[in-house]
């Protein structure tokens, strides 16, 4: 097995990434975003992370969240709130690597970023658990600041950098909607990997979605998954899709060798919005 595939999935189990401070993003950012981030090049670039890192296998959850919101138009209102909320919709695989989620701190600096994650996927034993991440990941580097400093003094933007809180429901976001509303109503729906076709489930949730009327950015593993959901939400909605199909550039770059259908896959591969 190569030694990136290893560390891969030693990550599963640590808050730490089997890499070197060289491939990861251990620390913040030697400098804020000049301009929107639009492909892994770019990210790579002002991460100072060389291209044959492999990290964008498990950042690529929390680089979707970035550019959903991106495309929902709310990335100049980042700059000018203090906390940013988003429902993120049907979490599975991001629940063994939650930690991946504190790069939103480099992100969205200065904006505290809350996130309700509820899916019926979510552990009766974790239902209602919080989660801070105040810090990076940290590297296998022993000597590395971010060791013992996570913040690099040398970094400009470090002392506006906020906290990602994470919260756990188990359970539909049509059924737990109105608790989890009270503290906390959303500026942005995510529903990643959704497979909305295959799931009667997301119906009621599709109807709630356009009751409350808040922006709503969906992905799934290929095009043709994104063509049925759309498909789908029309139905309930008798509406098209507020953005339409189109590729991610943030999508993992590792195809999907077990999906059923006959069709290149990749997760968070496509997405559009309603």
């Amino acid at each position: 097995m190569p030694l990136w595939c290893i560390g891969y999935i030693l990550w599963l189990e640590s808050d730490t990434w089997n890499l070197s401070n060289i491939l990861c993003p251990c620390r913040g950012p030697s400098s804020p975003i000049a301009k929107a981030l639009c492909s892994w090049k770019d990210y790579y670039e002002w991460r100072c992370i060389p291209l044959q890192s492999p990290v964008s296998l498990l950042l690529h959850w929390p680089l979707t969240v970035y550019h959903s919101i991106q495309l929902a138009g709310l990335g100049s209102l980042t700059s000018e709130i203090s906390k940013l909320c988003i429902h993120y919709l049907g979490p599975e695989k991001e629940l063994l690597q939650l930690a991946v989620f504190g790069e939103l701190r480099a992100l969205f600096p200065g904006v505290f970023v809350q996130i309700e994650l509820i899916g019926p996927a979510v552990p009766h034993h974790r239902d209602g658990d919080k989660i801070d991440l105040h810090s990076y990941a940290h590297c296998i580097e022993q000597d590395c600041d971010c060791r013992y400093k996570n913040e690099n003094t040398s970094c400009s933007i470090c002392h506006t950098s906020s906290a990602v809180t994470l919260q756990l429901h188990r359970g539909y976001y049509h059924e737990r909607f109105l608790d989890i509303s009270e503290d906390s109503h959303p500026h942005l729906v995510i529903a990643p990997n959704a497979g909305i076709a295959a799931y009667a489930s997301w119906l009621p949730t599709i109807e709630l979605i356009k009751e409350i009327n808040v922006p709503a950015v969906f992905s799934d593993y290929c095009e043709e998954a994104c063509n049925l959901a759309a498909c789908c939400i029309n139905a309930v909605t008798n509406q098209p899709p507020r953005l339409p199909i189109q590729l991610n550039p943030f999508r993992q770059p590792m195809v999907v060798e077990d999906s059923p259908l006959h069709l290149p896959c990749y997760s968070n591969c496509f997405l559009f919005a309603m």
